[in-house]
């Protein structure tokens, strides 16, 4: 099998080296906007470096790893698509419904593959707490409790092209809790904080974010992010039914102290960032997308479910703007949105 990867830069690199090592993937043929990037991590990797992405389709691949900058996704999903090939895409697909739902509706027409990298799916506590659910060793499911903390802001210049802190951070605990619970978001009643470093403001993002959802079964959620927890990056889920209740994300690294006496003492190496954090899931989900290339076995996150945790993210932007509940009803792209 031969892939391409579009987009050497951060996650890029890690696909590419998680790639070369896969026994089912023969060759790889890598591209930049910044070309000695991509020739630099193919050399590494002994590797071919192209100097477009134009090549990566003229020069024939098997299937398109899509690392770029999140402005490029939809264009290259959608071309992909029409030259017949399955695409691993890194979240989001586009920044906005009409985008999302264009390339969705070009995958659908083409009938091609398009797996979205949502990596929490093939994290090992969260496929345990989903298990769990399913199982029904909680009982009736009444609370769930998402974090997520950076440790570090990002860079300034990349805020404005993020998306904001819903799109960008808090959509992985949207995809989570849908995955996990097996249940829709039906209303959203979401508040943010720019009171925090002023790039926050000027870029019209909010550094700290809160929402409280409501699922299809009348469970109620709580999703919370922040850009600025020093004590390190922190990933956390709670889940509380009437028969018990479990957290994801709890372990020796979590950068959390207790002021219990008898407490747990604060992690010694604490996660740094969400690629140490999740790297063999990372992993995991790249090796599940050439087995789904390979007829192995189902899409495990197709273009579908990006679109409703993005309708879920949308739908939070517009209570925080507006100071009001949001209906998920009010979003548009549900499925019967079809490509024209």
């Amino acid at each position: 099998m031969r892939i391409g990867v579009i987009g050497t830069g951060r996650i890029g690199t890690i696909h590419a080296n998680t790639l070369s090592r896969n026994r089912e993937v023969g060759s790889l043929i890598l591209t930049d906007v910044d070309p000695a990037r991509a020739q630099e991590l193919a050399l590494r990797l002994g590797e071919t470096a192209a100097p477009g992405v134009d090549e990566i389709f003229r020069w024939g691949v098997d299937a398109v790893v899509i690392t770029t900058a999140t402005s490029a996704h939809a264009e290259l999903i959608g071309r992909a698509a029409r030259s017949g090939l399955p695409v691993f895409c890194e979240k989001p697909i586009a920044l906005d419904l009409p985008g999302t739902l264009h390339a969705i509706g070009e995958v659908e027409a083409a009938g091609t593959i398009l797996q979205m990298g949502f990596q929490r799916r093939f994290d090992a506590g969260y496929a345990g707490a989903r298990d769990a659910v399913l199982a029904g060793r909680l009982g009736r499911l009444h609370t769930v409790r998402a974090v997520t903390s950076d440790q570090v802001p990002p860079a300034p210049g990349w805020l404005r092209l993020s998306g904001g802190l819903y799109r960008d951070a808090l959509i992985h605990d949207f995809d989570a809790l849908r995955w996990v619970t097996g249940h829709e978001v039906v209303e959203v009643y979401a508040a943010g904080s720019d009171a925090g470093p002023p790039m926050f403001r000027e870029a019209g993002d909010v550094d700290t974010g809160a929402a409280l959802l409501t699922l299809d079964d009348g469970t109620l959620a709580t999703a919370t992010a922040t850009r600025l927890n020093g004590a390190g990056y922190d990933v956390r889920m709670e889940l509380a039914g009437e028969l018990d209740q479990i957290v994801v994300g709890l372990d020796d690294r979590t950068p959390i102290a207790s002021t219990e006496p008898t407490g747990p003492p604060a992690a010694d190496k604490p996660w740094s960032g969400f690629l140490e954090r999740f790297g063999p899931a990372y992993e995991a989900e790249l090796a599940a997308f050439v087995e789904v290339v390979l007829g192995q076995r189902a899409n495990p996150c197709d273009g579908r479910e990006a679109l409703q945790a993005l309708r879920i993210a949308e739908a939070c932007e517009v209570s925080r703007r507006e100071r009001r509940q949001v209906a998920l009803a009010e979003i548009p792209g549900r499925a019967e949105t079809a490509f024209r």
